[in-house]
């Protein structure tokens, strides 16, 4: 039995930029629960310790505060990669007999390490295994490596997350008679969550799960598999399809598709999403709409760090962090990628590259000032009553400092 396993980030992180810069890779979201969530199912009885890039640490122990963050004390630890979608198949081929560093190509998606060689773990950004003298192996994991991954995996994971975690089908809330209820076997809704007359919930094609204190307005339809986290409310005549993961205290209404909203989101109004990431605290305007398939039907391209990558996909949409926000009719193409901080707005389509701090749209982009940004943050925050900590603070300022060179690059008039 595993005493402890540590869950590490890679060289690979600043890949899932901008989802990424504002939290460590494995607390990105995909199915009913976050990577690092799914990784700890398959070892319950162990001690769990966590590694991040060293700007993330101070808010990251703030947020864990009964967890190590980047330290290495312990008499034998197993490290897992925070990209893994770690199915039982991938946990049940490792060796745990033995010390032994597992990989895919050159990338280290496992380590079981005993003490002689945690102590020369050092704490880096991305942690490397590459100087320890121990046996390697070869193995099949799934990764996620850029952001459209994670909307692509994520009808499959709720799907997974719904059957692993053993969810019984339930009403546990309030349901109204005018309810319909398609394979009601695979719906759950929560504890004191209302669903309103007139909602379908179709779950022929994957289940549903509702969580807890949410509420489900008149006349939407919900077409599994999909989650909808605790608190969160669907608005009147919202259409949600397949594959949508809505986080806790959102607020979604029109028509989404293959999408994840993080947590603390607005899209409230009229308007596609689809096959999209938002962040946290992201607010969509009125009639905002990204596309997410191209006229021709090709692959599409998403810049990645300021490099143009092929997705391998044809359905790739708006990728959104933190903080950021669209003005009424904003339209975004394809594979569209907006950094924290960012308030996008105006007729036409906007660049498919926004950094970071970014204000305007298809005519110009300026910078959005840090102090304006942060106040504005504090006010939205303390809305739904959390607290903006010193070190939430002090990694928005860090983020603002690392950035500016790509402001530099996109924006005008300095």
């Amino acid at each position: 039995m595993i005493k402890s396993i540590c869950i590490f980030e890679d060289d690979h992180a600043c890949n899932l930029n901008p989802l990424a810069l504002t939290r460590p890779v494995y607390d990105l979201r995909c199915g009913m629960s976050s990577l690092r969530d799914k990784l700890i199912r398959h070892f319950p009885l162990a001690t769990v310790s966590l590694h991040c890039r060293e700007y993330l640490a101070e808010l990251t122990q703030q947020e864990n505060s009964d967890i190590a963050v980047n330290s290495f004390d312990q008499e034998e630890c197993l490290f897992l990669n925070g990209r893994l979608l770690a199915e039982e198949h991938f946990i049940n081929a490792l060796d745990l007999d033995q010390e032994i560093i597992y990989q895919q190509g050159d990338v280290t998606v496992a380590a079981f390490l005993r003490k002689k060689h945690l102590k020369t773990m050092k704490i880096t950004d991305a942690l490397s295994f590459s100087h320890l003298a121990v046996k390697r192996a070869s193995i099949a994991a799934e990764l996620i490596n850029y952001p459209w991954d994670l909307p692509l995996h994520n009808p499959g994971q709720i799907a997974n997350d719904f059957s692993t975690l053993k969810i019984a089908p339930a009403v546990k809330g309030e349901a109204h008679e005018r309810v319909t209820f398609v394979n009601q076997k695979q719906i759950y809704i929560g504890e004191q969550t209302v669903v309103a007359p007139g909602v379908v919930l179709d779950a022929s094609d994957g289940p549903i799960y509702i969580g807890n204190g949410a509420k489900v307005m008149a006349n939407a339809v919900l077409q599994g598999p999909v989650f909808i986290g605790d608190n969160a409310t669907i608005k009147i005549a919202a259409k949600i399809y397949e594959g949508v993961s809505i986080g806790e205290n959102c607020k979604v209404g029109g028509e989404v598709e293959g999408s994840i909203i993080h947590s603390f989101s607005n899209k409230q109004h009229d308007g596609f999403l689809g096959h999209a990431y938002l962040g946290q605290w992201v607010n969509l305007g009125a009639d905002t709409n990204n596309s997410d398939l191209k006229n021709n039907y090709g692959s599409v391209t998403v810049s990645i760090n300021g490099k143009g990558v092929d997705s391998g996909s044809q359905f790739v949409g708006l990728f959104m962090g933190d903080h950021s926000k669209s003005g009424i009719n904003t339209m975004f193409n394809t594979g569209t990628v907006v950094g924290v901080m960012s308030n996008v707005y105006g007729a036409g389509f906007p660049a498919k590259d926004i950094p970071s701090y970014a204000w305007g749209g298809a005519e110009n982009l300026v910078e959005h000032k840090l102090s304006k940004a942060l106040q504005t943050a504090k006010t939205v925050m303390s809305r739904r009553k959390v607290t903006m900590t010193s070190a939430y603070k002090t990694l928005f300022r860090h983020l603002h400092k690392t950035t500016q060179p790509e402001r530099d690059a996109l924006c005008s008039n300095h």
